[in-house]
């Protein structure tokens, strides 16, 4: 017998907020299957305005209410049966950040939770990233957002230290990094990852995503420092329109795939490291396997 249930995340970012569905098919005697059936990404950039004013704009506060009804109506169409959606750093640190959520449950009634760095670590860590991390390697996971990023070192299976630095893609645009948040950055980096041979990264966001379709590699196949370091170089000899018409980036993502690849070139190299594995997951992926696994244990 043969059960099939969507569900679906929410992940409101600080450059984009995303809507994914997934089927979830489950099937006496075989592994479930998680099929992604939808994916809507819509590019209001809330942290443009937060890092820089403190709080969002009624401009986005109107578009953030279209786009969470927008959504909504899809959920309905898809059949959704749980749903969840989760703000990180923009919203959390909005000073209207849950006047804002109070307005969208109140104008489309979809409930926003706001998360922090921890939660989001622990949420992405629900998805198939254990299936990546084998017992007898060493890795450095690093998430690059617009506002934040996340960092996990795993060695031998297991969870050694994990933390949420306040390093985006937005934030760099805009100079509001102090070079002390970034050599903190660098510090913890270094030290956590000190005394382990052969550490590999596993880069999740956009961004990341984004270059791993340009090399062309298959998939499960690393990228390498030299590539990563490379394809920076030509990101950087590019103006920010012959990024859009050359390179057939979007607009949205032409300005913060530089501020991400520096990102990802540095934690290589300060973890020594030689190669990146770029596996499809991230927070969306997460949050819909952290409600399939709650549903599980009710049953």
């Amino acid at each position: 017998m043969i059960t099939q249930k969507n569900y679906a995340a929410i992940d409101i970012g600080s450059n984009a907020v995303r809507l994914l569905v997934m089927t979830i098919t489950e099937q006496a005697g075989k592994e479930t299957d998680f099929r992604k059936t939808s994916l809507v990404r819509v590019p209001i950039r809330l942290g443009e305005d937060v890092f820089l004013r403190e709080y969002i704009s009624e401009k986005n506060i109107d578009r953030m209410v279209d786009t969470m009804q927008a959504f909504g109506l899809l959920m309905k169409a898809h059949g959704i049966e749980r749903y969840k959606a989760c703000a990180t750093s923009a919203m959390r640190e909005a000073k209207n950040g849950k006047d804002v959520a109070k307005l969208v449950k109140k104008k489309s009634g979809v409930e926003i939770e706001i998360i922090d760095g921890t939660h989001e670590a622990a949420i992405i860590a629900a998805t198939d990233l254990h299936e990546l991390v084998q017992n007898d390697h060493n890795y450095l996971y690093v998430d690059v957002g617009g506002g934040s990023t996340e960092y996990t070192v795993y060695s031998n299976g297991n969870t050694i230290a994990s933390k949420s630095f306040k390093v985006g893609t937005v934030r760099l645009l805009n100079d509001l990094v102090e070079h002390k948040t970034w050599e903190t950055m660098e510090q913890w980096v270094k030290e956590n990852t000190a005394g382990y041979k052969e550490i590999c990264l596993i880069g999740s966001g956009g961004n990341i995503n984004n270059i791993f379709k340009t090399s062309g590699k298959k998939e499960g196949k690393p990228l390498s420092l030299s590539y990563i370091k490379k394809y920076y170089e030509l990101l950087n000899s590019y103006s920010y329109e012959e990024r859009i018409t050359e390179l057939k980036l979007k607009n949205d993502r032409a300005d913060v795939i530089i501020p991400a690849s520096r990102i990802y070139l540095s934690a290589m190299k300060w973890a020594k490291a030689h190669k990146v594995y770029v596996p499809k997951i991230g927070l969306a992926d997460g949050i819909i396997k952290s409600l399939y696994n709650e549903d599980k244990k009710k049953d």
